[in-house]
């Protein structure tokens, strides 16, 4: 009997492959096989019905792909389909499940799914196959549909109104309304001065010292604001005496952390690996997909399922760590009960995925580390201790809390000795949340009102802060908070909103917008505040699991979203021509006019608003009050060579896409200089191959372009295919630049060295 099983990445085919007998054949579909056309919308309203028509079509270079899985499809008994277990996953099976379905038997096509990649946990599916969940693929088709009705028809409005190449994205438009809100709060902040004033106190043993901080003034909390203010109450403080008020112990218990879900696994891996959203899950992938180990030959699958809001445990793993904890330390750290997490207002025991955790609790990080690249050690040692943790016992602290009482003066300093590490003996005790209480060592021989002398003062001056811009981290906190968009898909959104040059990174990685993120954003608030509407989207979210869960309708939700949309996107089509962003800075030209910031090829500048009658314009940059500062215009550099045409010296300039040399005697000679191939164009054979540059790429292409459109995107050699005498070779590199080996472009040649 010949079977098919059907995965979402070949990286999954060589590690299911040693679960399974002989008559299994594994294919992979690459990811998406179909989705909307990409020039037009693809979706129709049927008003007669109330129906939404959704179009799809066979992705670029998918064709063969699908002809392959369909013609192996023929000659199996069964078929089963299974990529991941999520929306994607099943929009995926049921698109490659259609297409089989034309050549066979739809009662031989079967579903099944899998948190991780086990031999249990494959032969469990197989023994219970089921079908494709349309409710996922309804769920996902509507968020499909969302975004490209948003996507498609308010970035052309964009372009008309502000510049082209813009993008409106349903989540991606809110997330950088985050972000550009918070940039206004900080350019509104006004800092005011404050004040703290610590003492170090001398028990009467005089080994006996502790600083303590003054909190209260004749039982008011402390409010110094000025040098002035400090300095008087420091000068009473020298005059008073002072006794300990009391002395107050406690027991403080400190929880494990739950497992990690995929949100609360970015916000770690930024905050404690340095690793971006991205690689995250770039990284986990492959953790989940499988990394060979004693056998270079099969890869072994080190984490269950990466994408999951889950924080359920499966049983098996439960009773596997809860042994491990027991053997490896001791029965003091294991709790009676297995510890349970659960989030507010969701039941977590129905929750489809597990969260994420190590699949072999007794494959620790040190014992496989020699087989793992530093990346993937890294997030496999921090996924498998905040496992092991969680199903430890708390740490135990002593906390004591001493007041000390002078006249009007109160002090207090609170301190915490750990008494048993539990489940820190794992996580260790510095990790995202520090406890600044376990630094601070208060005396154990003091005793209530004993007698201690003030002795030095130290009076600091401080100032308050703005609210901190954005890191990634703090991003996905606050997106996951606000119930807006998926994990899965924070890495692109953050990516999106920067390749669109609406945002940049600040010298600490933190989101700064651009002036074309905060006009991008204020438009869309002014005009479409329904999609800027942080409820709204995230109660949009909460529909969408409504749909997966089979509460709501799919066209039902996409109607509803539809009719409003469309009517605010008609009021914001009516006005026409740019929309210029005012600023209150007075034109230095003309004294009469104010300058607005306008949007160009290069980039964003100010401009006279008494245009054409003033053409004043200049570069701008602003400070960090958020105030305009005209840019000074660095000359052009004159360069010794001379112009090949007029022979007049040509000049360093500064472009669009970086720097270039051409001639200084523009606009009446337009020369630029260009690298040229010492060859011909091997497509049209007439044209010159030339370097050229691109948003940042570096690429060589013919001369005759649009004609002819040949084109490398790779540095070349300029030596011959000893194999099919090509007249160039492409330079392999590694990540560091250097210079790996030479190849052929043309793939069908194959020449290496």
């Amino acid at each position: 009997m010949k079977k098919l099983l059907i995965v979402e990445s070949p990286a999954k085919i060589k590690t299911i492959s040693k679960f399974l007998g002989s008559d299994f054949k594994i294919m992979s579909t690459i990811g998406h096989i179909m989705d909307l056309p990409e020039k037009k919308i693809g979706v129709t309203v049927s008003k007669k019905d109330d129906h939404i028509e959704i179009e799809y079509v066979v992705m670029k270079d998918k064709e063969k792909v699908i002809k392959d899985i369909v013609d192996a499809a023929k000659k199996s008994d069964a078929i089963y389909l299974a990529p991941d277990p999520d929306r994607e996953g099943e929009i995926i099976a049921w698109h490659i499940g259609n297409e089989i379905a034309k050549v066979a038997d739809k009662d031989k096509i079967f579903r099944i799914t899998y948190n991780e990649i086990t031999k249990p946990a494959i032969l469990e599916a197989m023994d219970n196959p089921g079908r494709v969940d349309m409710k996922m693929v309804s769920a996902q088709q509507a968020r499909r549909v969302l975004d490209r009705w948003v996507g498609y028809e308010v970035s052309p409005v964009l372009w008309k109104k502000i510049t082209k190449g813009l993008s409106a994205g349903r989540v991606q438009s809110v997330t950088l309304k985050f972000i550009v809100d918070r940039e206004e709060e900080i350019r509104a902040f006004k800092v005011e001065e404050y004040w703290s004033i610590d003492g170090m106190f001398e028990h009467h043993n005089k080994d006996c010292k502790f600083n303590a901080s003054l909190v209260q003034v004749n039982g008011k909390k402390l409010d110094i604001t000025t040098e002035e203010q400090a300095k008087k109450v420091t000068d009473q403080l020298k005059k008073t005496d002072f006794t300990i008020e009391s002395i107050k112990d406690k027991k403080r218990i400190r929880n494990p952390y739950a497992p990690f879900e995929t949100s609360s696994l970015q916000q770690a891996a930024y905050n404690t690996l340095g690793f971006s959203v991205k690689k995250t899950m770039e990284v986990a992938q492959k953790l989940y997909e499988g990394i060979p180990l004693e056998d270079s030959s099969t890869p072994v699958a080190l984490i269950t399922y990466m994408r999951t809001d889950s924080l359920r445990i499966a049983d098996t793993a439960l009773k596997q760590v809860r042994d491990y904890v027991k053997h490896q330390y001791g029965k003091d750290y294991l709790p009676t009960k297995a510890n349970v997490y659960s989030k507010k207002g969701k039941t977590n025991t129905q929750d489809a995925h597990e969260a994420i955790r190590p699949i072999d609790t007794n494959l620790s990080p040190d014992k496989i580390k020699k087989f793992l690249n530093l990346d993937s050690y890294k997030l496999y040692n921090l996924i498998w201790k905040r496992f092991v943790a969680s199903q430890m016992t708390s740490a135990d602290y002593a906390q004591r809390q001493v007041t000390v009482a002078g006249d009007k003066f109160t002090f207090k300093i609170t301190g915490s000795t750990l008494i048993f590490d539990g489940f820190l003996k794992v996580f260790g005790e510095t990790d995202e949340e520090d406890d600044k209480e376990t630094a601070t060592k208060i005396p154990a021989d003091l005793k209530e009102n004993d007698p201690v002398t003030l002795g030095k003062i130290d009076p600091k001056q401080h100032f308050t802060q703005p609210p901190p811009r954005y890191t990634e981290a703090s991003l996905v906190k606050r997106l996951k908070e606000e119930g807006i968009g998926r994990p899965s898909t924070y890495a692109t959104i953050m990516n999106t909103i920067r390749a669109r040059s609406y945002t940049t990174l600040d010298e600490k990685k933190r989101f700064l917008p651009t002036e074309l993120g905060f006009a991008v954003t204020n438009m869309l608030k002014e005009n479409l505040p329904k999609i800027m509407d942080i409820k709204f989207t995230a109660n949009m979210e909460e529909d969408l699991d409504k749909i997966a869960h089979g509460e709501l309708e799919r066209d039902e939700v996409l109607l509803g979203f539809h009719t409003a949309f469309q009517k605010d996107l008609k009021a914001f089509k009516g006005t026409s021509g740019k929309t210029p962003q005012e600023t209150d800075v007075v034109c230095p030209e003309c004294k009469k006019h104010k300058l607005l910031i306008r949007f160009g090829k290069a980039g964003e500048f100010l401009g006279c608003s008494g245009y054409p009658e003033c053409k004043f314009t200049s570069n701008f940059k602003r400070d960090e009050n958020g105030n305009i500062e005209f840019a000074k215009t660095e000359a052009p550099t004159l360069l010794e060579e001379k112009c090949p045409k007029c022979d007049r010296p040509l000049r360093l300039m500064k472009g669009r896409f970086g720097e270039f040399i051409a001639c200084s005697g523009y606009p009446e000679c337009k020369y630029i200089k260009q690298d040229i191939a010492n060859f011909k164009c091997p497509t049209c054979k007439t044209g010159d191959v030339v370097k050229k540059k691109w948003k940042g790429r570096t690429f060589w292409g013919c001369s005759n372009y649009p004609k002819c459109k040949f084109v490398v995107f790779a540095d070349i050699e300029e030596k011959p295919c000893p194999k099919c005498k090509l007249p160039f070779l492409i330079r392999d590199k590694d990540k560091e630049g250097n210079v790996t080996g030479l190849r052929c472009s043309d793939t069908k040649c194959g020449y290496k060295e």
